[in-house]
């Protein structure tokens, strides 16, 4: 049975014991062991999968990624360049917003460090780059992004007890940054 009155877990940066990855997360006292496996929330706590709403909402974002990558073979040519450049700025902002989610984590987190604010701003970088880039590079290289971005995330959301949400990000970043190159590749 849960207890109503108990104190929320406070989210914080810690270590993981395997590679000194900052991450953030649900603080407890086992974060402070070394341990090869995380904190996690008892099993009736712990959902299987990401909400439902979550979940479409992820994939909807997905529908421009897959009609601008297929668009850019079929428009005219004198319409491309609007094409690629719709595309890239979609794409770009997802992989800025992959950023912010690690900006905001350590801004809740009580004594965050400065490698989650670094790797916060890595992503945006990325993306002003690769709008600013020749369409065909900068697509590739908004691809590449994601792909990194998932990367990253691969490990935090493991050390931090979401690794439920691992199988949509997966598909999510597997479709986009496959959109980005497809894109690319028809310019």
């Amino acid at each position: 049975m849960l207890n109503a009155t108990a104190t929320p877990p406070k989210l914080g940066v810690s270590r993981v014991a395997d590679g000194g990855v900052a991450w953030l997360g649900r603080q407890s006292p086992a974060m402070n062991m070394p341990s090869s496996s995380p904190p996690s929330l008892p099993d009736a706590l712990q959902p299987d999968e990401p909400p439902l709403w979550a979940r479409r909402m992820g994939y909807a974002g997905l529908i421009p990624f897959v009609l601008l990558s297929l668009l850019v073979w079929v428009v005219w040519p004198d319409v491309q360049p609007e094409v690629t450049l719709a595309f890239a700025a979609y794409a770009a902002t997802i992989v800025a917003f992959l950023g912010g989610v690690h900006w905001g984590l350590a801004m809740r987190a009580d004594a965050p460090g400065p490698r989650a604010f670094r790797w916060a701003v890595v992503p945006p970088l990325l993306a002003w780059v690769g709008i600013v880039m020749p369409p065909h590079a900068g697509l590739a290289l908004l691809g590449a992004a994601l792909v990194v971005c998932y990367l990253v995330d691969r490990r935090l959301y493991v050390a931090c007890g979401q690794a439920h949400w691992l199988t949509l990000r997966f598909r999510l970043s597997a479709v986009a940054a496959f959109s980005c190159f497809l894109g690319a590749a028809g310019i």
